[in-house]
């Protein structure tokens, strides 16, 4: 019976009706692979477009740093923490993941014996990232600091999100995209771009560090996007930093940030800025952010409701270039802000008259910085360097208070930076103060990101 039903079979099958049926149903079913291989390819292909088009949000997306050249392991200003996504032909249809980070573990040793020297593991960051589709992506950093926290003690560490923001392409070629959430700022080179392997020395630089007041992060929303000639553009309304949370004047403005933990809303601040990268290894470029930080006297300080009705306007610019090419890496900077009704600012950190601490009425800071890298085997660099830095944080005071002449300094450092990995450094340098000699030091430190 079954030799019968096989016979049968296959005399049907030989039929030019049932074989030209076979036929098209097996030309379907390749046409049907075909369109699948053509669609994922054309993915890829928007994948590695929509890679050459991210800016800082997308770090993820960053080029592979190891087969980085000499130039571009000098231009990771725009490669930040590279992270890679999983492959859409491992996994069709589903969102992508990522994970990334960053971390330095830092050795001061100071001149003056009254000086602490110490270890710190500075901080370690993680990265998450996820990407929705090809338009929508969201980007995240939470951040530990010193090792280790306790409840209630600020100089034993803590823990902070960095970054938490969804970036939108309102369109497909990268001219506009919307970002909305808990961002970092686009001021300065580091603010946005502060890995370690990605600056030089073991410490980050003072100017941006109390002029601009690394990691400066607000919640906002904000457009960014690439045009024609090799410009950027970066433009938003964000939350502002609180005046009522002013404590001294040797690092500025920089205790007043909120760092979006219920951040008062009453007032909001507005930044722009234009960066200029038309042409291989330049960049230049500058920014502005502006608000009134004393939100009516709502702030979170303890003394908040002598900013009453106050108009504690904040104003912070930057203007900057680097040019990165044939190993050398050379940088300058200039930052200055202004604070008014510094008066009553004073009186909500309840400063007396005479006190050497007051708020600034206008701070200002510029660095130049040279480096040379020197590739060496196996992918490892040696790069030299060395910076000249001069800021003031207290560069006028209202009437009746005083300045304090530490807070206006200038800094001279050299040192190296020795890549064992484009992701993974050592740091050496030292530090030369000329106002304060007991901040000269010796410093060590090893960092990586990935």
């Amino acid at each position: 019976m079954n030799k019968l039903l096989i016979a049968a079979w296959l005399m049907l099958a030989c039929s030019p009706a049932f074989a030209d049926e076979a036929l098209e149903q097996r030309i379907d079913s390749l046409q049907r692979e075909l369109d699948a291989l053509r669609k994922q390819v054309q993915s890829s292909a928007a994948d590695e477009k929509d890679t050459g088009k991210q800016t800082r949000g997308s770090a993820a997306d960053a080029r592979d740093t190891e087969t980085q050249t000499q130039s571009d392991a000098a231009d990771d200003v725009d490669a930040s923490a590279g992270l890679v996504y999983e492959s859409e032909a491992e996994n069709p249809g589903v969102g992508r993941t990522s994970v990334g980070g960053y971390a330095e573990i830092n050795y001061n040793n100071y001149k003056d014996s009254s000086e602490t020297d110490e270890f710190d593991l500075q901080r370690f960051v993680v990265f998450l990232g996820h990407r929705f589709n090809e338009r929508t992506r969201l980007y995240s950093e939470i951040e530990f600091e010193h090792a280790v926290t306790e409840g209630g003690n600020s100089d034993s560490g803590e823990v902070a999100m960095e970054q938490a923001y969804i970036e939108y392409g309102l369109t497909t070629d990268g001219s506009a995209n919307m970002l909305a959430g808990l961002m970092l700022l686009p001021v300065g080179f580091l603010n946005e771009y502060h890995e370690p392997p990605v600056f030089y020395g073991v410490e980050r630089n003072e100017v941006e560090t109390r002029i601009i007041p690394t990691t400066w992060r607000e919640i906002g929303f904000a457009l960014r996007g690439n045009v024609a000639n090799g410009f950027q553009y970066d433009a938003g309304v964000t939350t502002t930093p609180d005046a009522s949370l002013y404590t001294n004047a040797s690092s500025g403005f920089r205790e007043m940030r909120a760092n979006a933990s219920r951040v008062t809303a009453n007032e909001f601040g507005y930044f722009a800025g234009l960066n200029y990268r038309g042409v291989p290894g330049l960049l230049l470029g500058g920014s502005v952010w502006t608000g009134n930080t004393a939100q009516d006297g709502q702030g979170k300080g303890p003394n908040a409701s002598a900013l009453q009705g106050a108009n504690a306007n904040l104003t912070v610019w930057d203007l900057h270039a680097r040019y990165a090419a044939a190993g050398w890496d050379l940088r300058a900077l200039y930052s200055r802000g202004s604070l008014s009704d510094t008066t009553a600012i004073n009186a909500a950190a309840n400063l007396p008259l005479g006190s050497d601490d007051a708020a600034p009425e206008k701070f200002f800071g510029w660095y130049v910085e040279g480096a040379y890298r020197i590739s060496l085997k196996d992918g490892k660099s040696l790069a030299p360097f060395a910076r000249y830095s001069k800021y003031n944080t207290q560069e006028s005071v209202a009437s009746g208070f005083t300045i304090d002449p530490l807070n206006n300094e200038q800094v001279i450092t050299a040192g190296v930076n020795f890549y064992v990995h484009p992701q993974v450094v050592f740091k050496f340098d030292v530090q030369d103060y000329d106002t304060d000699d007991t901040k000269d030091r010796f410093d060590v430190g090893i960092g990586w990101m990935f």
